[in-house]
């Protein structure tokens, strides 16, 4: 048997395609090493790897998030920007950190737990680079709140401004925080901003 070249797909802008879930899980499966995505209308998403930079960033949020879990007695589960959970609405999403608590984890069944949870995280963190529109960041945040997500917070370095959505209640922005507070989704959890926002 011989193995297939890999060859690199260019998508022109205008250009869509429309996966099942099943077929999205299978592309990234075999794709590990991109940042896909899934609306729920099956529109693929491809997102570009992460620059350093904001990678640095990203991880001192996960790190900040598994550290308050474990060591501070948070409980649930953290994720980081590799997982992708399937919302309510179909759509596979990989927010670049989350959180779910253990109550709910604890409800899936082994089989929503496969590859991509069947579960919207109750934290979910989205970190806007230079390079990311805002606006489908912003649509992605509805989108998480509309499925469940009790919190979340859209960190956007390049105006250095942090867009806090809450369930059932309107966005609120801040200006150049310090610090993010997980109120009572995650209480006692308080994100230190200081390197991921300057």
């Amino acid at each position: 048997m011989t193995v297939a070249e890999t060859i690199q797909l260019n998508l022109p802008a205008n250009l869509t395609l429309c996966l099942s879930h099943a077929d999205f899980v299978e592309l990234a499966t075999a794709n590990q090493d991109l940042r896909l995505e899934r609306t729920a209308t099956g529109e693929l998403i491809v997102n570009p790897p992460t620059g350093w930079e904001t990678g640095k960033r990203n991880a001192k949020i996960t790190y900040q998030l598994v550290k308050w879990v474990e060591e501070l007695g948070g409980g649930g589960i953290a994720f980081d920007s590799s997982t992708g959970f399937r919302l309510p609405n179909g759509a596979d999403r990989s927010p670049d950190a989350s959180w779910v608590s253990q109550q709910r984890w604890d409800l899936l069944t082994d089989e929503q737990k496969q590859t991509f949870a069947n579960i919207c995280p109750d934290l979910v963190i989205e970190l806007r680079s230079s390079s990311d529109r805002l606006q489908p960041l912003q649509t992605k945040m509805q989108e998480y709140r509309d499925n469940g997500a009790r919190l979340g917070w859209l960190i956007d370095i390049h105006n250095r401004k942090v867009e806090i959505y809450r369930s059932g209640r309107d966005v609120e922005v801040l200006e150049n925080p310090t610090t993010l507070s997980g109120e009572d989704v995650l209480p006692g959890f308080v994100l230190n901003l200081t390197g991921i926002l300057s």
